[in-house]
C-alpha cells in the first residue's frame, strides 16, 4: 500500500562548501536551494565552516536579526543538554533563493580531537588513528555541525512546547496574529515534535551525522557520498577500476592506499544513517561493492536555468563570448583565426586522468593531421592549476588592440605557472610537439585558472564562456555525476562525454540508446583499456561537427537545450522527497 510521503518540517544540510565555493558539491546545493526553500521558506537550513574569519565570505550576508535568541543561546552552552558554547554566524547564502546559512567556528574542538575521535571508536568503531591532511579539518568541523543541529533542534522544540501551552483556541484574532511572527507558527498546534531531517554531504560530514544519531536520536539522517573516497583514489592511482570493481575489497584497498580514516568514517555512516544516498547508478555500484552497503536512493544532480540567459541577451553574450575567446588566441598565437573557427573546450577539477584531460590532449593531437576537418579548430583546457600571475606580454597585446603576426613564447599558455615544467597539461602538449605553430588547423590554449571574471586575461566568468562554445567535451574516466556537461547543454552547447560518466548514463536512459551528436549529447563507451578508441572517436565526431549546415548545428544546440530541461531540479527534487520520507520513518521508529 502506497503510504502519504513524510516530509519534513526543517531540513539541516552540512558541506564543507557551504558558502564555500570549492567544487562541484557548491553547485549541487546551491542550485537545489531555491528549489526547496521555495516549499520551506527558511525552514531549510545550510551549514557550512567558517573558514573566512576576520576576511567577509563573498557568498554569505550577515544577518544577526536571523533566529537572535538561538545565536544567544548557543553562544551561552547550553548545560542542561551538555552543549558548549559555540562561535557562529548566521545569514544567508548569496544565491538564488537565499536560504538561511549558518557558519561555525570549528577551531576550539580541536583541543577535544582526542576525546571526540575515541567516542566516535568506541560507539561506531571509525578508525581515526590513520589520520592526516584534511581529515582532522573536516571531523572538527563536521563536530561542530552535529553540534549546532542539536542545540538548534532543542531551541526549537522549546519554542514549540511553550507555544502549545500558550495556545488558546478562544484567543482573539490579535493573538493569532502575534503566533504568527514566531518561527514555528507554521505547525498546527500541539503537534508532537518536529519533524527535522540532517543531511550531511560527503566523508567530511560523516561524524556529524553519526553525532546527531547517536544524541538526537528523533532526527532522521541522510549522508550522500557523491564519490566515494576509495573509488576516486583507485582511479587517480592509474588502477582500473571498472573490470575489477567485484574484486576490490574496499577495507583493504583503503590500508593499501594510505586511506583507512577517511574510509572508516565514510563506510560507518553509510552503515548507520537513516538513509544513504548516492548522486548515480554507476557511483551506487560503486557504494555495494567498496562499501558493502548498497544505497536506499539515488539522488541525482539537477540544475537550475534560472541564470541562462534568454533569448536577446543570450545571443549577444555568445557573441561577445566568441569574440573575447578568438581575440586571446589571436594575441596570444599571433594569428586571425575567423568568427567560423570551431571552439571547443573541456574543463573541470585538475584530475588528469579521472577527468579524462590526457585524452582530451590526445584527440586534438590526432585531429590535427585528420583530413575530413573542414574548419579551424581553437580548444581551450579550461582547468584551474598551480597558477602564478596573468602574462603580462599578452595584457600588454591585448590593450593595443593591434593584429599580431608573430606567436609569443610559450604560445599555449595564457597565464603563467609555478611549475611550468612539471605540469601535465604542458609536459603532454611538449611530448607530442604541440607548439600551436601557423600551420597547424589545430590550436590548445590552456586557461589554468578560476573562471571568476577577474583572471586578468579573458574576465569572463565560467557560464560567460560555456556560451562561446561549439562543442563541449568531457571524456571523463571518473565521474560520479557530471556536473560540467549538464551545465554546457543548459546553455544550448552540445557536448561529448561517457558512460562513465553518471550524467552520460542518464542521457543514454533519457535517449533509448547511445547518444549521438545530434540528439544534443554524444556519448562514448569507455572502459579500463579503451584510451585510444575514446581519443578517435572524439577526433571523428568533431571532424564531422565542423561539416554540418547551420540548420544541422542548429538541430543540435536546440536539442541539448531540450534535454537539460528533464535534468532540472523541478524534475529530480522527487528523489529527495523519497530520501526524507525514509529518513523520517526511521527516525519514528527509533
Amino acid at each position: 500500500m502506497d503510504h502519504k510521503k513524510l516530509f519534513p518540517d526543517y531540513i539541516f544540510e552540512s558541506s564543507w562548501e557551504v558558502c564555500n565555493k570549492v567544487g562541484g558539491i557548491y553547485t549541487v546545493l546551491s542550485t537545489r536551494a531555491q528549489t526547496l526553500q521555495n516549499r520551506l521558506r527558511d525552514k531549510i537550513i545550510f551549514i557550512g565552516p567558517d573558514v573566512w574569519k576576520e576576511e567577509s565570505c563573498p557568498y554569505f550576508i550577515e544577518d544577526k536579526s536571523l533566529f537572535a535568541e538561538w545565536q544567544w543561546e548557543a553562544k551561552e552552552g547550553n548545560p542542561e543538554y551538555g552543549l558548549p558554547s559555540l562561535k557562529v554566524r548566521v545569514g544567508r547564502w548569496a544565491i538564488p533563493g537565499e536560504p538561511i546559512a549558518i557558519l561555525v567556528d570549528f577551531q576550539p574542538f580541536f583541543e577535544k580531537k582526542n576525546d571526540i575521535y575515541a567516542w566516535l571508536w568506541e560507539h561506531y568503531q571509525v578508525d581515526s588513528l590513520h589520520a592526516y591532511g584534511d581529515y582532522d579539518e573536516a571531523s572538527m568541523f563536521s563536530y561542530a555541525a552535529g553540534l549546532v543541529v542539536e542545540s538548534m533542534y532543542h531551541f526549537l522544540e522549546n519554542k514549540l512546547e511553550m507555544r502549545d501551552e500558550r495556545y488558546d483556541y478562544t484567543a482573539d484574532k490579535s493573538q493569532q496574529q502575534v503566533e504568527q511572527g514566531n518561527h514555528i507558527s507554521h505547525l498546527s498546534p500541539l503537534t508532537s515534535h518536529l519533524k527535522v531531517v540532517y543531511h550531511a554531504n560527503e566523508w567530511m560530514c560523516g561524524l556529524g551525522a553519526l553525532y546527531i544519531n547517536n544524541k538526537v536520536p528523533q532526527i532522521g539522517t541522510i549522508f550522500t557520498t557523491h564519490a566515494t573516497s576509495i573509488g576516486r583514489s583507485i582511479a587517480g592511482n592509474q588502477k582500473p577500476l571498472y573490470d575489477y570493481l567485484f574484486a576490490y575489497n574496499g577495507d583493504q584497498m583503503a590500508d593499501e592506499l594510505n586511506m583507512q580514516s577517511k574510509h572508516s568514517i565514510e563506510k560507518q555512516t553509510a552503515w548507520n544513517v537513516d538513509c544513504f544516498t548516492t548522486v548515480s547508478d554507476i557511483t551506487a555500484n560503486e557504494c555495494v561493492e567498496l562499501l558493502d552497503k548498497p544505497v536506499d536512493v539515488v539522488l541525482p544532480n539537477g540544475f537550475d536555468d534560472s541564470f541562462v540567459p534568454k533569448a536577446q541577451a543570450f545571443s549577444r553574450k555568445r557573441k561577445l563570448a566568441r569574440r573575447k575567446m578568438l581575440e586571446v588566441a589571436n594575441a596570444l598565437l599571433g594569428e586571425n583565426l575567423e568568427d567560423d573557427t570551431i571552439i571547443v573546450s573541456t574543463s573541470g577539477r585538475y584530475e588528469f586522468r579521472n577527468k579524462g584531460i590526457d585524452v582530451f590532449i590526445e584527440a586534438m593531437n590526432r585531429l590535427l593531421r585528420d583530413r575530413d576537418l573542414k574548419k579551424k579548430v581553437l580548444a581551450f583546457i579550461e582547468v584551474p592549476g598551480w597558477v602564478g600571475e596573468p602574462r603580462q606580454d599578452l595584457q600588454e597585446r591585448l590593450a593595443n588592440n593591434n593584429k599580431q603576426s608573430t606567436p609569443l613564447e610559450v604560445p599555449m599558455v595564457t597565464h603563467w605557472l609555478h611549475n611550468m615544467g612539471h605540469d601535465n597539461v604542458l609536459n603532454m602538449m611538449k611530448f607530442y610537439d604541440m607548439h600551436n605553430r601557423p600551420e597547424d588547423n589545430v590550436k590548445v590554449i590552456f586557461l589554468p585558472c578560476y573562471l571568476d571574471g577577474k583572471d586578468g586575461i579573458l574576465n569572463l566568468t565560467y557560464y560567460d564562456m560555456v556560451l562561446g562554445n561549439d562543442l563541449c567535451i568531457y571524456p571523463s574516466y571518473y565521474e560520479p555525476w557530471g556536473y560540467t556537461p549538464l551545465e554546457a547543454i543548459a546553455f544550448k552547447v552540445p557536448c561529448i562525454t561517457t558512460d562513465l560518466a553518471g550524467f552520460g548514463l542518464w542521457a543514454n536512459k533519457e535517449f533509448g540508446h547511445y547518444g549521438e551528436i545530434e540528439d544534443g549529447v554524444k556519448v562514448i563507451h569507455r572502459t579500463d583499456y579503451n584510451y585510444s578508441e575514446v581519443a578517435d572517436i572524439i577526433k571523428d565526431t568533431v571532424a564531422y561537427y565542423s561539416s554540418l549546415s547551420p540548420k544541422e548545428i542548429e538541430k543540435c544546440r536546440k536539442n541539448a537545450g531540450t534535454l537539460s530541461k528533464k535534468a532540472l531540479w523541478s524534475e529530480f527534487i522527487k528523489y529527495y522527497e523519497e530520501a526524507y520520507d525514509i529518513a523520517l520513518r526511521h527516525a519514528e521508529e527509533r
